[in-house]
């Protein structure tokens, strides 16, 4: 006799009760009826030997017989009934435990179909051997086997209801558990992604403001003129500036207590007393305030285009413009230099390559971009534009 796997202890415990409890039940019946059979009149011998044989089919197929094996050994059991009602019509009692393992062994309907030959020989089997019929002895099988029936059927979708509760609760703690590690696993693909990111920013700023002005230096250093000396103790100093505001991660130092216009002018004039260069910055009289974002990253990659002036553009004149197209804010870097072809993979320099890519990161993060026009001969304009919304937006979700 099969039974759906109960994981629950308490469930399980039940179900063993009630298996024990059908078990008893067939024997003491068995017992019970071989005796009835015995005082009036039946043999001992057909008597003992039919409820022995009836309760070793009944063991061995309860022990031993699965899956769909276990609905012919009810049938076999049914039919060693039919010949034991043959020897007296004491043993239609048994009907009730082949009841009882119907509802268990059977699906619903096959289960009935298996019940209706029961009762019927259930009834008939008094009329057989010439005992006296009363309504009891007709009401009583039908009544009491379509309860056992009942009580097995419904017993068995509770069993079959509790193994379906147990696998959800399974499948559940399982989906729970491969949650917990994907959601490990995010947070790490996250901490990973923000320590990439963060990288990535370090480089550029380094790249932007320490890069370019040791490049100067460089510069500056190799002319052997002792009057720039000033000039390279001002760029080591505000090097060294530059990069304690990086490693504490605050932001540029050209923007502290100042606006973006007048941090613009300052590098308009170092780039001018470093190389003769004539400057100028334009800026819109109605210009707006722009988010800090928006500052940083322009002032990045204004130092990033006048770092490529001082060592590559040969210019003689440079001129940055500030100002609002639409909703978009603009940076624009323009000098009369000897240019480049923006789309030729022979760049300037590796520098000017990265520094470019950089630019066009930066405003990336921010829903910008950057265009550069040039050609060979006819100067450079580089043009940074970004929603200032967008920017905003940008800024409030990393809050």
């Amino acid at each position: 006799m099969s039974a759906p796997a109960v994981t629950d202890p308490a469930r399980r415990r039940m179900l063993t009760s009630a298996r024990f409890a059908l078990h008893l039940i067939t024997v003491l019946l068995a017992v019970v009826t071989a005796l009835r059979a015995i005082t009036v009149g039946v043999p001992l011998l057909p008597a003992m030997l039919s409820a022995g044989a009836f309760l070793a089919c009944y063991g061995a197929g309860a022990r031993f017989t699965r899956g769909r094996f276990a609905g012919w050994w009810l049938c076999g059991l049914g039919i060693l009934w039919l010949g034991m009602l043959v020897v007296s019509a004491e043993f239609v009692w048994l009907a009730f435990p082949l009841l009882l393992l119907a509802g268990h062994v059977l699906r619903a309907w096959p289960s009935v179909v298996f019940a209706l030959p029961v009762l019927t020989a259930a009834i008939i089997a008094p009329i057989l051997h010439q005992v006296s019929i009363s309504f009891a002895h007709i009401a009583g099988p039908l009544l009491g086997g379509g309860f056992a029936l009942a009580i097995s059927l419904g017993y068995d979708a509770l069993v079959r209801d509790a193994v379906e509760r147990d696998r959800l609760i399974a499948s559940l703690v399982r989906t729970q558990e491969e949650m917990s590690s994907l959601q490990e696993e995010l947070a790490r693909t996250q901490r990973e992604a923000g320590a990439t990111h963060e990288r990535t920013r370090l480089a550029r700023d380094l790249h932007d403001t320490i890069a370019q002005e040791l490049s100067s230096m460089v510069l500056l250093a190799r002319s052997g003129d002792s009057e720039r000396m000033p000039q390279i103790e001002s760029l080591a100093q505000h090097s060294l500036i530059d990069l304690r505001r990086i490693v504490a991660a605050l932001a540029p130092a050209e923007l502290e207590g100042s606006a973006l216009a007048a941090a613009l002018t300052r590098m308009l004039d170092a780039l001018h007393a470093d190389t003769d260069v004539d400057t100028a910055l334009r800026a819109d009289q109605e210009l707006p305030t722009w988010p800090t974002p928006i500052e940083v990253v322009f002032l990045r990659v204004a130092q990033s285009a006048l770092a490529n002036v001082r060592q590559h553009a040969q210019a003689h004149a440079v001129e940055i413009r500030l100002e609002m197209v639409g909703a978009d804010a603009r940076l624009t870097v323009t000098d009369d230099g000897v240019g480049f072809r923006p789309d030729d993979s022979a760049m300037p320099s590796p520098s000017t390559s990265y520094g470019l890519s950089a630019m066009r990161s930066r405003l990336g993060e921010y829903g910008g971009e950057l265009t550069v026009r040039s050609a060979p001969g006819e100067g450079t304009v580089l043009v940074a534009q970004v929603p200032v919304r967008a920017a905003a937006s940008v800024e409030e979700g990393r809050e």
